[in-house]
C-alpha cells in the first residue's frame, strides 16, 4: 500500500529538535541547543534532565534498551546494549531508569578493538562520551527498539580510539579559522562555520541464493574468481535505466527506514555496472552526515535480506566492470546562512569566495598525499586508477569559468569571466534552459561542482569521517595562513589579493580540467611533480610523515601517538584482508574447483576413450583434454605458491608484512585467478561449483 503523504513518519525515530523542544524545560533546551548550534561547552548539569526525557520518549516508542553507538577503528560501528531496568529493594523490585551519568559516559571494553598499541590486551578500560551534536535515535531490532546514543570513543589514557573524535576536532579547527576569515570581511554575525557533506553511496545487489554458494562473497565481499560474462556494461543500458520491480520494492523500504531515522535519502538510480545502484542524501553537518552514512550502509545491508537479496558494499565485487565509490560532496556553511564555496553571480568580485577557493586548492596540492591516504583501503586498490574511477593522482577540477578567473589572478588581474547563458534545443516546444557556468568532470578526483567540492576517491565501504577530517584540517591550515598574514595588514584587500596570487602561483599545478583517465595525464602529472600513489601500503605512509604529524598536532586533531596507532591499525587491516582473500582462494580451489574440474576432465577422458574405441578420431576433444590437464596441473602449482606466500607473510609484522601481502600474496592470488577463470570457460556449466558472472549480474 502506497503512502499518501511521503512526509509521514520522517524523523519519527529521532530525538530531534522538535522532540527536545517539546519535552525539555525551556532553560535546559536553550543550554543544549547552544552547545549543538554554536559549539559551546556542554553543561553537564542538564544531562540528568535530558536523559530522563530521552528515556520517557524511547519507552513510549517501545524501546527496552539503550546503547552508546560509536565508530571504532574497524571502520564500522559498535554498540553494547543495556536495559532501562534497574533493581530496587535488594532485587525484589525493578524500576525503569536512565541517568545523566549513563547518558554522558559509557565504558565498553577497549582491549578488543583495534588501537595500534594504545591499549594492550590486558588494559581493557575505554570510554564513550555523548556527542550531543548528533541526535539520538531508535533502531528497530525486529522485536523492539533500542535507543542509540551517538558517542565518541577514547582510551583510559585519553587518546581517540575512533573516527568520530578527530572529525569533531577538525570541525572545531575549520570553524575557528573560517570565522577569522569572515571577520576580516566584516562579518560579526556568524558565530559558527561547519563543514557539510552529502555522501553518495554506490552498491551492488545479488540474489541471496547465489551469494550463499560463493564462499568468496561470504568471507571477503568480492568474487575472487569469475570469468567475464559475454555481456558487461558496454551497452550502457543499465545506467539510469528503469528500476526493476524487485529492486524498487527494496529501495522503497530502504527509503522509508531512513526517513524515519531522519536521514534525507533523496536520490536513487541504477548505476553503470549491471546490478549496481546508488543512493544519495541531502548534505548535512559533517559529523551527523557521517553517522547517517553508517545508517545508510546498515539499512542497505539489513533490508536486502528481507528481499532475498544481499547488498555488496565492496569497492570491487566483480572484476572487469565498474566498482563502487562514495562521492563526498564537501563544503562550508556559516550559521548566518552563507555557503563559503558559493561563487555568486560575479565570482571575480567575490573576494571572500576566492579566499576559500584558493585555500582549498592550495590544501589539495600541498597535502595531496594525505587526501590519497584518507581514501586508501585494500578494496579501493582495485578501483583507483582504472578507467572507471578517479586516477590515483590527486588533481582538482575547477571548470572553465573559475580557471579563467584563477589564470587572470595569477597575473594580478581580478576580472570577470565568460558566462554560459542559456542553451537552446532548437525545438519550439522545449524551453531554453539556463546553463551552468562550468561543466562537470567525472574523471577528476576532486572536482568543483558549483558550490562545493566533490571528493570522488572515497571507497564505498569507507567511513567518510577520515577523508572529511583530513579535508577540514588541511583547509583550516591554509585559512589560518591567510588570516595570519591579512589580520596584521593595513590594506587588507590589497594584502588578500597579493596572498591569493602567491598561493595560485605555488599551487596551480594541481588544477586540471582534462581527462583524468588518459595516459597522457599520467605523463603530464609526472612533469608537474604530482604523486601517483597506486596502492594502500604506500599511501598510508603519509599519515606518519613528520609534516603530517606537525599539521595534525598544531590543530589538536591527532597526536603523534594517535597517528602512529592509526597507521599500525590500517596496515594490519590491509594485511588481514589480503590474508583472508588468499586463504579463501586456496580453500575454494582445493575444496570446490579442483574436484569439479577433475570430474569434468575424467568424464571428458572417458568420452574420448569411448570415441576412440569405436575407431573414431576427435582431435578437438583430445586437445581439450590436454589443455584441461595442463591447466589443472598449473592450478595445483599456483595454489601451492599462494599458500607458501601466505605462510611467509603471516610471520612478518607491520610495514614488512603489509608489503609481503601486497607484493607476494595479492600477486599470487591474482595469478591463480587467471588460470581458474580460464578453466571456468572450458568446464561444462553443470560441473562448475558456483554461480557465474552471467548468472549473478543480470538477474536484477
Amino acid at each position: 500500500m502506497k503512502q499518501e503523504n511521503a512526509l509521514y513518519g520522517f524523523g519519527e525515530l529521532v530525538f530531534n529538535d522538535e522532540v527536545m523542544q517539546a519535552r525539555l524545560p525551556k532553560d535546559v533546551y536553550k543550554k543544549l541547543k547552544k552547545t549543538i548550534s554554536e559549539g559551546e561547552t556542554l553543561d553537564a548539569s542538564i544531562a540528568g534532565v535530558v536523559a530522563n526525557a530521552m528515556k520517557d520518549w524511547a519507552l513510549e516508542k517501545g524501546a527496552t534498551h539503550f546503547t552508546h553507538w560509536f565508530q571504532p577503528l574497524t571502520g564500522s560501528t559498535a554498540e553494547k546494549h543495556d536495559s532501562f531496568i534497574n533493581p530496587v529493594d535488594g532485587g525484589k523490585g525493578m524500576v525503569l531508569e536512565f541517568s545523566g551519568k549513563e547518558l554522558i559516559k559509557g565504558e565498553p571494553d577497549a582491549s578488543s578493538f583495534p588501537s595500534g598499541g594504545i591499549r594492550a590486551t590486558f588494559e581493557a578500560r575505554g570510554y564513550t562520551a555523548w556527542d550531543c551534536t548528533s541526535p539520538a535515535f531508535l533502531r528497530d531490532d525486529g522485536a523492539s527498539y533500542t535507543l542509540c546514543i551517538p558517542t565518541a570513543f577514547y582510551s583510559y589514557t585519553g587518546e581517540a580510539l575512533d573516527n568520530k573524535t578527530p572529525l569533531l576536532r577538525s570541525m572545531e579547527a575549520i570553524n575557528e579559522q573560517s570565522l577569522r576569515i569572515l571577520k576580516i570581511f566584516g562579518n560579526d554575525k556568524a558565530t559558527r562555520v561547519t563543514s557539510t557533506v552529502g555522501p553518495e553511496q554506490e552498491y551492488f545487489l545479488v540474489d541471496k541464493s547465489f551469494f550463499d554458494q560463493r564462499l568468496d562473497l561470504i568471507t571477503s565481499g568480492r568474487t575472487l574468481f569469475g570469468a567475464p560474462a559475454p555481456k558487461g556494461q558496454e551497452l550502457e543500458d543499465h545506467y539510469f535505466g528503469a528500476i526493476k520491480e524487485r529492486v524498487a520494492a527494496y529501495m522503497h523500504e530502504v527509503d522509508e527506514a531512513l526517513w524515519k531515522l531522519g536521514v534525507n535519502a533523496k536520490t536513487k538510480h541504477n548505476e553503470v555496472a549491471p546490478s549496481q545502484f546508488e543512493i544519495a542524501v541531502v548534505y548535512g553537518t559533517t559529523n551527523v552526515a557521517t553517522d547517517h552514512n553508517h545508517l545508510v550502509m546498515e539499512a542497505l545491508t539489513n533490508i536486502a535480506i528481507r528481499h532475498d537479496l544481499v547488498c555488496l558494499l565492496h569497492e570491487k565485487p566483480y572484476a572487469g566492470i565498474n566498482g563502487s565509490g562514495k562521492h563526498n560532496n564537501w563544503s562550508l556553511a556559516s550559521n548566518d546562512g552563507q555557503n563559503m564555496l558559493e561563487p555568486g553571480d560575479n565570482p571575480h568580485d567575490n573576494l571572500q569566495f576566492l579566499v576559500f577557493l584558493v585555500a582549498t586548492l592550495s590544501a589539495v596540492n600541498e597535502y595531496s598525499d594525505l587526501l590519497r591516504a584518507s581514501a586508501a583501503n585494500p578494496g579501493n586498490d582495485h578501483r583507483l586508477g582504472a578507467n572507471e574511477a578517479p586516477p590515483a593522482i590527486i588533481s582538482a577540477y575547477l571548470g572553465s569559468q573559475l580557471t579563467e578567473i584563477i589564470e587572470g589572478m595569477e597575473k594580478g588581474v581580478f576580472k570577470a569571466a565568460s558566462v554560459k547563458g542559456k542553451l537552446s534545443m532548437n525545438v519550439k516546444t522545449l524551453p531554453n534552459v539556463p546553463a551552468d557556468n562550468t561543466d562537470r568532470n567525472r574523471t577528476s578526483p576532486f572536482a568543483f561542482t558549483g558550490n562545493k567540492f566533490e571528493f570522488r576517491m572515497v571507497g564505498s565501504t569507507s567511513s567518510v569521517a577520515v577523508p572529511n577530517c583530513v579535508l577540514n584540517t588541511i583547509v583550516a591550515k591554509f585559512l589560518d595562513d591567510i588570516a595570519t598574514e591579512v589580520e596584521k595588514a593595513s590594506d587588507k584587500v590589497k594584502t588578500i589579493q597579493d596572498v591569493l596570487v602567491k598561493l595560485i602561483k605555488k599551487h596551480k599545478r594541481v588544477a586540471f580540467n582534462g581527462n583524468g583517465y588518459g595516459e597522457e595525464w599520467v605523463i603530464e602529472a609526472e612533469k608537474r611533480g604530482l604523486p601517483n600513489v597506486k596502492n594502500t601500503v604506500d599511501a598510508l605512509k603519509a599519515f606518519v610523515k613528520p609534516e603530517s604529524i606537525k599539521l595534525f598536532e598544531k590543530y589538536n586533531i591527532l597526536s603523534k601517538r594517535e597517528l602512529e596507532a592509526r597507521y599500525e591499525v590500517y596496515l594490519e587491516r590491509y594485511s588481514k584482508t589480503i590474508n583472508i582473500e588468499g586463504l579463501t582462494s586456496a580453500h575454494m580451489v582445493k575444496r570446490q574447483i579442483i574436484p569439479a574440474v577433475s570430474q569434468f576432465l575424467a568424464d571428458q577422458i572417458a568420452t574420448f576413450a569411448s570415441v576412440e574405441s569405436i575407431g573414431l578420431k576427435n582431435s578437438a576433444l583430445e586437445a581439450q583434454v590436454k589443455t584441461l590437464n595442463s591447466l589443472l596441473s598449473e592450478t595445483f602449482k599456483k595454489t601451492e605458491s599462494l599458500e607458501k606466500a601466505i605462510d611467509k607473510a603471516q610471520v612478518a609484522h607491520g610495514e614488512k608484512q603489509a608489503a609481503l601481502y601486497r607484493d607476494k600474496v595479492f600477486t599470487a592470488q591474482a595469478d591463480l585467478r587467471q588460470t581458474v577463470d580460464t578453466l571456468e570457460t572450458m568446464v561444462g556449466s553443470e560441473y562448475w561449483p558456483m554461480p557465474t558472472y552471467s548468472e549473478m549480474l543480470f538477474l536484477l
